[in-house]
């Protein structure tokens, strides 16, 4: 994770999942990783996690099959997405709300830490053109 630590707030065990199936369009194509249980989200339930990145850290690009709200508290990050898309959160309150997408964080400060709170709802994994895109991890 690139030095940076995370710790859960929260977990439910089974309330869920949601569903996170997209159009077509909104995928990739490209060959699937077998399932990797990320540890990240627990099946039929739901996580509360604090994350705190160094200055210049970017973690693994990821996938869970969750709905994740990510709001920032100090700092800033760099939301990057695997087509290459970047948005930056650079102001306490910034929340980005995410499906079963493919992504990574980075810190663009060379001096000071970055913290969001992420509340992770296990989800049902997106379908893609009738592919099951699985939890993934990219190091």
């Amino acid at each position: 994770m690139g030095g940076g630590r995370g710790a859960p707030i929260w977990r439910t065990l089974d309330s869920l999942p949601t569903n996170d199936n997209n159009s077509s369009e909104d995928g990739i194509l490209r060959t699937l990783n077998p399932y990797i249980n990320l540890g990240i989200v627990p099946s039929n339930g739901s996580n509360c996690a604090a994350t705190e990145l160094p200055p210049g850290a970017v973690t693994p690009m990821h996938r869970t099959s969750s709905l994740d709200y990510n709001i920032l508290v100090h700092g800033e990050v760099i939301l990057l997405m695997e087509d290459g898309t970047e948005k930056l959160l650079d102001t306490p309150g910034d929340t980005v709300v995410m499906k079963g997408a493919m992504h990574a964080w980075k810190n663009p400060s060379s001096t000071s830490w970055a913290r969001w709170v992420t509340v992770l709802l296990s989800a049902e994994p997106a379908l893609i053109n009738g592919n099951t895109l699985a939890p993934e991890l990219v190091e």
